[in-house]
């Protein structure tokens, strides 16, 4: 499976402005900025994206784990913060709060630990990158 998101962004870094629209189209044009990113600008930015990626990535792949150990969900809700300093991603702290008929709390910890370390976006937040740019 393979999913995209296009960004746009015109002129300078702090005087620009951009859109980011992914492959579903929940994003569209949505925009960005130098002050949405590091100021109180309208719009969202990327570190904002990747919380939310995370959050929910890790949610579903607790809710998969809970879920094949025989328990019930009735909720989990899960908030990530991501701390940018200095350029870079520092730390993504995950806040869980779950709603599980039945489940020790060990057991509810051992499985969240499990979702921690095994979301696809926890294993990509410490992945090496590449590029392949062109000029148009």
């Amino acid at each position: 499976m393979k999913r995209n998101a296009t960004a746009v962004w015109n002129g300078s870094l702090k005087e620009g402005t951009g859109k980011l629209t992914t492959q579903s189209t929940t994003l569209s044009d949505t925009q960005y900025s130098f002050k949405s990113r590091f100021e109180e600008g309208v719009g969202t930015n990327p570190e904002e994206l990747i919380a939310a990626a995370h959050s929910g990535c890790f949610t579903m792949q607790l809710s998969a784990y809970i879920t094949e150990a025989g328990f019930e969900i009735e909720s989990i809700e899960t908030k990530c913060d991501i701390d940018l300093v200095d350029g870079t991603i520092l730390t993504s702290q995950l806040t869980v709060t779950a709603k599980v008929s039945g489940i020790a709390e060990d057991d509810f910890q051992q499985l969240v630990t499990k979702a921690e370390k095994n979301c696809p976006i926890s294993k990509v937040l410490n992945a090496a990158i590449s590029t392949t740019a062109t000029l148009a």
